[in-house]
């Protein structure tokens, strides 16, 4: 029959002297706490470690799916893109070139005078260079009936050549049959800028591009 073991009689400074019966509830106790401090300071943390980990992994699994998404449409997109600078290279080049530039603003003129129309102004402006093409403002004032302003713009648009014109700043107004020898009674006046268009040849594109790029270099990397 065992010996019940008194907590009081065991001497705590040598623990070899005490019962085997203590001994062993000793080293239970004692693994017990080591393995409850080994949960919170080892595997407590290095479960919160985890699971940080597999929200991590989630997002970028997520974000992967999202770019692998893209990368399967990605060579589609090229190829339009491919096919709209081709289209858009096309539609430039029938616009007027350099060369062609001051016969067509001939043609303009004569077209207005050959619809009826009077030419008391038809001056054409400084060109001015845009990114893939150059446009040219001609100041303009002209007078005559509907009819003849509506022969010129068919006019213009039956050119050879395909012409652009866009207006600003127009204003058309009865005209005042006592300012001038040119006008008849019920004519129009028709005043303001138009602007035409032409291509930029290779060199030109070539020099814009040196512009923008000593531009943004200038402006620290800024266009």
């Amino acid at each position: 029959m065992s010996k019940k073991v008194n907590m009081k009689d065991l001497d705590f400074n040598n623990i070899g002297s005490w019962p085997q019966q203590a001994k062993i509830v000793f080293c239970a106790l004692l693994s017990l706490l080591i393995i409850v401090l080994a949960w919170f300071v080892l595997i407590s943390g290095k479960r919160e470690e985890l699971e940080t980990l597999e929200r991590t992994e989630v997002g970028l699994r997520a974000d992967f799916e999202k770019e692998q998404g893209r990368a399967v449409n990605l060579e589609p997109l090229k190829q339009q893109l491919a096919q709209m600078e081709q289209v858009l290279q096309q539609m430039l080049r029938q616009l007027p070139s350099k060369t062609e530039m001051p016969d067509l603003i001939i043609d303009i003129s004569q077209t207005a005078l050959s619809s009826g129309l009077v030419n008391e102004l038809f001056q054409p402006g400084e060109e001015v260079p845009k990114e893939f093409y150059a446009e040219k403002p001609i100041a303009l004032r002209m007078v005559g009936s509907y009819h003849q302003f509506g022969a010129f713009v068919s006019g213009v648009a039956s050119l050879p050549r395909v012409v652009i014109l866009t207006m600003h700043d127009i204003n058309l107004k009865p005209k005042d049959p006592k300012t001038g020898i040119t006008a008849r009674s019920g004519a129009l006046e028709l005043s303001g800028t138009v602007k035409t268009y032409r291509y930029l040849d290779d060199v030109e594109m070539e020099a814009q591009e040196k512009a923008a790029a000593q531009t943004a270099a200038a402006n620290g990397g800024k266009p």
